[in-house]
């Protein structure tokens, strides 16, 4: 006896979502946002020169200020800030669909 030919539905319950679960995304959005704002920008400042990694070891130092490294990680922060700002897009998960 099989369910389908008889005409009987076996759909899935949609998820409830509690409002713990909307702030979590809300805060995982924001933090990304805000670190990749951060990597876009650091990189070109001077104290990007000047920091731990770049003292380390001196021949690191003229790796450490290439410009294509500092665009490298540039590059990362704007993969950081689209993924938040889909993650925010993605929050109408939230909303009641009827």
């Amino acid at each position: 006896m099989d369910l389908e030919h008889e005409g009987a539905s076996l759909e899935t319950p949609q998820p409830r979502y509690q409002w713990y679960h909307k702030v979590f995304a809300l805060l995982v959005a924001a933090i990304g946002f805000e670190v990749g704002l951060f990597l876009i920008i650091f990189p070109w400042m001077e104290p990007w020169s000047n920091n731990y990694f770049a003292t380390l070891i001196p021949e690191w130092r003229r790796f450490w200020v290439s410009p294509y490294v500092r665009g490298a990680i540039s590059g990362l922060g704007v993969v950081n800030v689209v993924v938040a700002l889909s993650e925010v897009f993605r929050l109408r998960r939230f909303s009641v669909s009827g």
